[in-house]
């Protein structure tokens, strides 16, 4: 019989589940804007297309800003705010600051899409929107990306510092952090997949080159000049060093190869329970191309603010 701490971990999951469903059901297809603004997927496309031309690293930079305003109460662009003396704002928090990026590239989106069709698209939309297109222009797979998100107009430093999962988190926690979002251990593999591309800091990943043993002494070695045990903190590192801007399975090919940058990268293959998952990506793009693609369109659906909730800033940094 199951115990009472599992029974209230499937209703917990179940609610979230619903929530999402919900969510999604809120949401439109790409026909969204074909009357209201004809041109603004094609808009933002451009302007991704351009952005990662002029450094690649920007297409991992959009997908991370993604995925860290959807996880802070919803994918709602609470994330693009600036500080205000009502609130203080997610740029700040630990996961953020000195870290995401990529917000002169929103301004720009939002700029030209603006002069298309004045308080008609959301930053919210467009946030989601330049991640899949990000992925795309880096070989990764496309999906169709649910539209009619509206923008919040408050943020919280203290959520994002308590939603975002960290670097130095450990199989389980790193579970637990998805599964509070509605996503299985599986997802919560897909989405860790995105650190095929991008670059981290040395300061997240010194301790792990240090002063762990599930780490290839080649890799730990080559990176040690460019993060030494002091110093360097800033320094950056590919996420995965085999294929760095490509989107590709290279990721879970380096964590069976014990090649993971991140602790909490090598964590999900160090024995646990998502080993058989990594394995299978490692040997399987296809499937994990899949895979990403469905948890993306989940990923985006994350209580998002629609119908009168919320509102079309004008400008993505601060409420109209």
């Amino acid at each position: 019989m199951a115990s009472n701490t599992n029974r209230k971990i499937y209703f917990v999951f179940f609610v979230c589940a619903i929530a999402l469903r919900s969510a999604l059901a809120q949401l439109s297809n790409q026909d969204y804007y074909t009357q209201r603004c004809p041109r603004a997927l094609e808009t933002i496309q451009s302007a991704v297309r351009s952005a990662v031309a002029n450094e690649t690293r920007m297409g991992a930079s959009l997908l991370r800003l993604h995925f860290h305003d959807c996880f802070v109460n919803g994918c709602d662009a609470s994330i693009l705010l600036d500080d205000t003396v009502n609130f203080t704002g997610e740029k700040t928090a630990f996961p953020n600051v000195n870290s995401v990026r990529g917000f002169d590239v929103i301004d720009t989106i939002k700029l030209k899409v603006e002069k298309l069709c004045p308080g008609v698209v959301s930053c919210a939309d467009i946030l989601a929107v330049a991640a899949r297109d990000s992925v795309v222009i880096l070989d990764g797979p496309s999906w169709q990306v649910q539209l009619g998100r509206r923008d919040s107009t408050t943020a919280s430093l203290n959520d994002a510092n308590i939603d975002l999962p960290a670097p130095t988190l450990n199989l389980s926690g790193l579970i637990t952090s998805f599964f509070n979002k509605g996503f299985t251990a599986k997802e919560m593999v897909t989405l860790s997949g995105s650190h095929t591309i991008g670059q981290a800091r040395c300061m997240t990943f010194r301790t792990r080159l240090y002063n762990e043993s599930n780490i290839s002494p080649s890799f730990a070695m080559s990176l040690k000049s460019n993060c030494p045990i002091s110093g360097g903190d800033n320094n950056l590192s590919p996420l995965d060093i085999t294929s760095p801007t490509f989107f590709d399975n290279a990721y879970f090919s380096n964590l069976v190869s014990q090649e993971g940058l991140l602790h909490s990268d090598q964590q999900l293959f160090s024995g646990g329970s998502t080993n058989a998952q990594v394995a299978a990506y490692s040997k399987n793009l296809g499937s994990f191309r899949n895979d990403f693609a469905d948890a993306m369109v989940k990923m985006g659906g994350l209580s998002p603010l629609t119908g009168s909730s919320g509102q079309i800033r004008t400008n993505c940094r601060k409420v109209n």
